[in-house]
């Protein structure tokens, strides 16, 4: 295990380095706020006073479209039985669409997301797990089969004090558990760690088998090449930041008006702005035509500043496949020019979910296996949210009444959320309203004052 963790452990550097400027700059702490420093003069004073950093969060917005557009609404899972899907639906549990936000969060900001599942005496449990803990181990065939993970991280021992590295290695029958001192760099305090629980004698091991078959670790890969979303749009982002922290600072820097003296016979500088505000006049030695006030004005080129930050905006939007919520491109959109506007985060979407399928299949076999239940085929349904024409969608719905089923049209409703539900109400409001009629008694022709009928 020694030697394991040495082979892995340092190469796994360089991804957890990636990884947390991701997630700083999902948080919106960008390089500006950090790097670079105030530029002074010969005697280390500064040469500026302002020295504002403003950071956008720019990464932070597009990661969220993604999340937002594609778990909004999770995916929903279909195994050819209404009670088997019910089943399934309970061991996912009430906290499943906030996972799939956070398994989409965590592949966009590291390039791939991870769940662990496990079985204790709850039942089948499963959770989304630090992307920065876990170390896969790949076959080296053309499939690359996950062949074991080894999950690191730290925390503290409450009973002596100390901080510790927790080394957790999973295979497909077992897992083991480590940990040495986190002062210790030559893996002299290396030892197994007892964190598992017996389920026959309830004593704490650290060896734990389980029947899965299969390493309980599931990767959901951000996109086909394995990259995180934050690689294409950095320089872009700090471009951005930059020009618009340099436009502050000169805003706080530069005074509209200079005054130009000549002659002036005051004792210094604050002595003549107290005089002008107090007095409303200045007092001025030496030759009258060499004496003098005038002013200077500094024009700032905003024109300029404005077009590169314009442009570069639209620049992270179409490398990081986003979608521009500039207010100007909304209106009265039909609703192809909405999906037109949409086109390249549906793309970078696309690209997630086919990596996701595959995670979430090996996801609803492992509970299929735990529950015992049969299953051929995983349909997996999954539902786009975004800015639509209501509108124009309900029309459709209306024009598509005996052509399409009522299930159908009710699906594609702006106002409608469950189908079947909706279907279900519009059943019990046609059964009052048959009731209603059968109570007051039915008259195939109305009464006459004289308490006959009109019928001829």
């Amino acid at each position: 295990m020694k030697k394991l963790i040495k082979k892995y452990e340092t190469g796994h550097i360089n991804f957890i380095l990636h990884a947390d400027e991701a997630e700083r700059y999902y948080r919106n702490k960008t390089d500006i706020l950090y790097k670079g420093k105030e530029k002074t003069d010969d005697e280390g004073n500064p040469i500026r006073n302002a020295n504002n950093r403003i950071p956008r969060n720019f990464h932070g917005l597009i990661v969220n479209q993604k999340a937002s557009y594609a778990f909004t609404a999770p995916p929903l899972f279909d195994i050819g039985n209404t009670a088997n899907n019910k089943k399934v639906t309970e061991v996912l549990g009430d906290e499943y669409a906030k996972n799939c936000m956070e398994l989409c969060v965590n592949a966009a900001n590291t390039s791939i997301g991870w769940v662990h599942y496990w079985e204790d005496e709850s039942g089948f449990e499963w959770a989304v797990v630090d992307s920065k803990q876990i170390i896969p181990i790949w076959s080296r065939n053309l499939k690359q089969k996950l062949i074991g993970v080894l999950r690191v991280y730290s925390d503290l021992d409450e009973e002596t004090g100390d901080m510790y590295t927790y080394y957790e290695y999973w295979s497909d029958t077992y897992a083991q558990s480590f940990r040495r001192k986190t002062t210790d760099t030559e893996y002299n305090s290396f030892t197994y760690h007892d964190m598992f629980i017996n389920p026959e004698t309830s004593e704490m091991e650290s060896c734990y088998s389980h029947n899965f078959n299969e390493v309980p670790f599931i990767p959901f890969f951000n996109n086909n090449i394995h990259t995180d979303d934050l690689q294409n749009i950095k320089p872009l982002i700090d471009v951005y930041d930059k020009v618009f922290s340099g436009f502050i600072n000169d805003l706080d820097d530069v005074q509209e008006l200079i005054f130009v003296l000549t002659g002036y016979g005051g004792t210094n500088l604050n002595g003549f702005l107290q005089d002008l505000k107090k007095y409303k006049v200045i007092k001025m030695d030496g030759d009258e035509e060499k004496s003098g006030v005038s002013t200077l004005s500094i024009e700032i080129p905003i024109e300029a500043r404005n077009s590169v930050l314009e442009a570069t905006r639209k620049a992270i939007f179409e490398q990081g496949q986003g979608f521009d919520p500039q207010p100007e491109s909304f209106g009265n959109q039909s609703r192809e020019a909405l999906k037109f506007m949409y086109s390249l985060l549906e793309m970078k979407t696309g690209l997630m979910e086919t990596e996701f399928k595959l995670g979430f299949s090996r996801l609803i076999r492992a509970i299929c296996k735990y529950l015992n239940i049969p299953y051929e085929v995983i349909i997996q349904t999954w539902t786009r949210t975004c800015i639509k024409n209501d509108t124009e969608q309900a029309q459709i719905c209306k024009d598509s009444v005996g052509i399409v089923s009522k299930k159908t049209i009710l699906k594609n409703h702006p106002l409608v959320e469950d189908a079947d539900a909706e279907l279900k109400q519009i059943e019990n409001e046609e059964q009052e309203e048959q009731e209603k009629i059968d109570s007051q008694g039915y008259q195939p022709f109305p009464k006459d004052k004289a308490g006959g009928t009109n019928e001829e």
